[in-house]
């Protein structure tokens, strides 16, 4: 037991209060997994964020099970389960539909660090008061008995809910230390939730920021979903800018955002409002446009570079791609099925001046012209000046066999000329944004 509050845990003893949650929003799957967890005589409880959500009327997307019934336990028990995980094992218990995690209840301060602080092994198991404790805020730290339908609070967490508050269990410092990632983590949840970040947890952020940098860039990419793919990408951008962390992700982009604060700055703001829209409407999304979107400033303004030392537009643009592909993998990695994703609506927005003949249809039946359409017309939103390429292109989506002729054989003006914005439309091909 160490800076996780040990006085506090000693003084703790938890408030046990009834509450009238809505069953009907809890995973049945889980439900079961508890009965017959209880039924064999192990403890078991919904924990974290399902118990927080449905207390926030939201609706959660995972239901959690802490227990202490040990990995082995949970796997005999269940046949469908699996143990998965090294720095901590858990189980995955499956049922239709889905599957629900199950972890033991872990020991308070036994976990193997190395010399930054960082949690690299942590498979020692404990009582329900230490897991509590280990848990990163107290509004995740909430034990739900769906049984007795009563919450245990061992940290104050129905409090810090009540004020709207996201407060680090223990020392920030040290539960920074211990996981950067927990710095991300409070953004997120403090943009979705709308909760204010705790002043010691908010200077903590501030000094520790720089962390991140030893995280695995694999990780990284994982938390780069979460934080842009929950429907709150556009206000948790803003919030990682505010704290500085956004640099620690993609400094390329940082950079070019502080030198050159223009269209890209448009561009990005706009792509982070079209992400969260089409998250609400249930549409599709793919990393692979949000990483063009923030990648693009940099790699537009390597290519310029390029040119300017004489090289040609073509080639720049193939060298300035890469490079930049290249130098964003060691913050956070791109699998290669994103990375080609990327290249190929970069490339189109080159191709879409190319509107003779074939070659028009050709990009029209190319598998990324959606996702680069958007791009396009996103382009033309911020302020860049293609607004002419847009608007013609949505007209050829739009118009039968024989106009698009005419269209494709119009002679055609390389420059892109000034003229009403287009904003993006739906066509009838496959949305892959």
């Amino acid at each position: 037991m160490n800076d996780l509050d040990q006085d506090q845990y000693k003084k703790s003893k938890g408030k046990l209060t009834e509450h009238s949650i809505d069953y009907g929003l809890i995973c049945e799957g889980a439900l079961d997994v508890i009965s017959q967890l209880h039924a064999t005589g192990f403890k078991a409880y919904i924990v974290g964020g399902g118990v927080r959500d449905l207390l926030l009327d939201l609706h959660p997307k995972d239901f959690d099970i802490a227990t202490d019934a040990t990995p082995e336990d949970v796997r005999q028990l269940f046949d469908n389960s699996r143990i998965i995980g090294r720095r901590f094992r858990i189980v995955h218990v499956y049922f239709e539909g889905g599957f629900t995690e199950v972890a033991t209840f872990r020991a308070a301060n036994t976990a193997s660090v190395n010399t930054q602080g960082r949690i690299i092994a942590d498979n020692t198991f404990g009582n329900i008061e230490e897991d509590a404790f280990r848990r990163d805020f107290t509004v995740n730290a909430l034990f739900y008995d769906s049984e007795k339908n009563q919450i245990l609070d061992l940290v104050d967490g129905l409090q810090d809910i009540d004020a709207k508050l996201l407060r680090v269990i223990g020392d920030p410092d040290l539960r920074f230390r211990e996981d950067p990632v927990r710095m991300l983590r409070a953004v997120r949840l403090a943009t979705k939730l709308n909760f204010e970040i705790e002043k010691s947890a908010k200077d903590a952020i501030f000094r520790l920021g720089c962390l991140l940098s030893e995280v695995p860039s694999a990780r990284l990419f994982d938390e780069m979903i979460k934080l842009f793919h929950g429907g709150f990408g556009l206000k948790t951008y803003q919030a990682l800018r505010e704290f500085d962390l956004f640099r620690h992700m993609f400094p390329l982009t940082e950079q070019v955002l502080e030198q050159e604060a223009n269209t890209f700055t448009n561009l990005v703001k706009l792509a982070l409002e079209n992400t969260d829209e089409r998250i609400r409407s249930g549409k599709s999304v793919t990393p692979a446009f949000l990483y063009a979107v923030f990648l693009w400033g940099p790699m537009r303004k390597l290519s310029k570079q390029l040119e300017l030392d004489g090289i040609t537009p073509q080639v720049a643009h193939d060298a300035s791609v890469k490079d930049t592909i290249l130098s964003q993998l060691p913050f956070t990695s791109i699998p290669k099925r994103f990375s080609y994703s990327m290249r190929d609506i970069w490339n189109l927005q080159y191709r879409f001046y190319r509107r003779r003949g074939k070659r028009a249809y050709q990009l029209f039946e190319h598998d990324r012209f959606r996702a680069a359409y958007d791009f396009l017309c996103l382009r033309a939103s911020a302020g860049e000046p293609v607004d002419e390429l847009c608007e013609w292109w949505t007209v050829f989506q739009d118009v039968d066999d024989a106009t698009r002729r005419k269209m494709t054989r119009a002679p055609q003006n390389r420059s892109s000329k000034q003229g009403s914005r287009a904003n993006p439309r739906l066509s009838k091909k496959k949305t892959y944004h």
